[in-house]
């Protein structure tokens, strides 16, 4: 409350006119304002400079310098406690914006983000990073788990990880049929087996389409 209250206090203005500048396509002129802010630990206004950066809607700073202050920006951010910055440090090192990649670091920020902060997202990413094996131990457990916890958290959340969560389940039952004697049938057809993944999503897809067309509001006769 004290860091709200310290924040609003005196610079309410300058936000304002910040806001105002973007609201008028003026990105350079916000984002000079959100920077003078940001100096004076304004977290709104480190997160809104980030996200300009973060857009490229800025003409002041070539490319690289574009991705790594908007990083610093994000990690002073995320050390005030802002889920959604600290879900962006995990998303810079997961593809190596502003800095190297660095898959264990990505992990370490989401996981913070989804214990401390319970964030819908960075739960989500851990889910599918543990599908994957991608900075962490690959584990189907952990992965269901994680999407599980990410629908619970968020409405939002709710169908990419039921399309995860059925992919997870397809590649389980995927990796038994490889197994088994039916491997045969899939090892025939290379193209079917390295791209199982997105039949699967266009088939679930097609199948959430004819789901909400009929449960869709139907007309009552005048009478």
């Amino acid at each position: 409350l004290f860091k709200n209250v310290c924040e609003r206090g005196g610079w309410g203005s300058r936000l304002m006119l910040a806001h105002a500048g973007w609201r008028a396509r003026d990105s350079d002129s916000a984002l000079l304002q959100y920077l003078a802010l940001a100096e004076r630990g304004l977290e709104i206004a480190q997160t809104n400079a980030a996200f300009l950066l973060d857009n490229g809607e800025v003409r002041l700073f070539s490319e690289s310098e574009r991705w790594a202050r908007a990083l610093q920006l994000w990690s002073r951010a995320a050390s005030q406690g802002s889920g959604a910055a600290r879900v962006k440090l995990g998303d810079y090192h997961y593809y190596g914006l502003g800095t190297q990649q660095d898959l264990e670091a990505a992990a370490y920020h989401y996981r913070i983000a989804s214990e401390q902060l319970h964030n819908a997202q960075a739960t989500f990413n851990l889910g599918y990073m543990h599908e994957r094996g991608l900075g962490l131990a690959q584990d189907a457990h952990l992965a269901k788990r994680c999407y599980d916890l990410a629908a619970e958290s968020s409405p939002d959340a709710r169908l990419p990880a039921a399309l995860a969560l059925a992919r997870l389940n397809a590649a389980t039952a995927l990796s038994q049929i490889l197994d088994s004697p039916l491997a045969v049938i899939f090892l025939t057809d290379s193209a079917l087996l390295s791209n199982w993944d997105l039949y699967l999503i266009t088939a679930l897809l097609g199948a959430l389409g004819v789901v909400v067309y009929l449960r869709r509001p139907t007309q009552q006769p005048a009478n």
